[in-house]
């Protein structure tokens, strides 16, 4: 059973249970940005909203700018999450704080896949090129590339769910 994001003025929707999911077991899942202030702080969100608990996940930055953008907590909201527990990290402390090494790292932009280099258990990767929606500076415009951005991690991130892959 789906029920629509609250607040949202999208067609997301967030699956309160997944059956297909309940065999699951834990998965360790890194999602890597260069300023860990968007798109990859709304994917962690995602993987713990639609994950239902099965997947373990952070996310960090290679550059971070140590702040959440406020268009990403907007987007966050939308979730059945707390969006406060999200902050920009670098990648550093979030592997020098892991208890075990990733399963699967997911690089959202380019110039994070082009400087992660290796990383403890040699985990899979995947790579989703995503336009930077901060780029934006017009409110408007900002709000439906955040919108946007966080439509397509949703739709990626359940396909993995959904597929068992994660």
């Amino acid at each position: 059973m789906n029920t629509p994001a609250p607040n949202s003025t999208s067609t997301t929707t967030v699956a309160t249970h997944n059956p297909a999911r309940d065999n699951l077991a834990s998965r360790r899942v890194l999602v890597v940005c260069t300023g860990n202030s968007a798109r990859s702080i709304m994917a962690e969100a995602l993987f713990q909203a639609l994950g239902e608990g099965a997947v373990d996940v952070a996310s960090a930055g290679s550059a971070p700018t140590g702040r959440v953008h406020p268009l990403a907590l907007e987007q966050i909201r939308r979730l059945p999450v707390d969006p406060t527990r999200y902050s920009s990290k670098s990648l550093s402390t979030v592997l020098n704080a892991a208890e075990a090494p990733f399963d699967l790292v997911i690089t959202v932009c380019d110039h994070a896949a082009q400087n992660c280099g290796a990383l403890p258990g040699e985990p899979n990767r995947l790579h989703w090129g995503l336009p930077d929606p901060a780029a934006h500076q017009e409110t408007q415009e900002a709000r439906r590339a955040f919108s946007a951005c966080f439509d397509e991690l949703s739709q990626r991130i359940s396909g993995l769910l959904d597929a068992g892959l994660v």
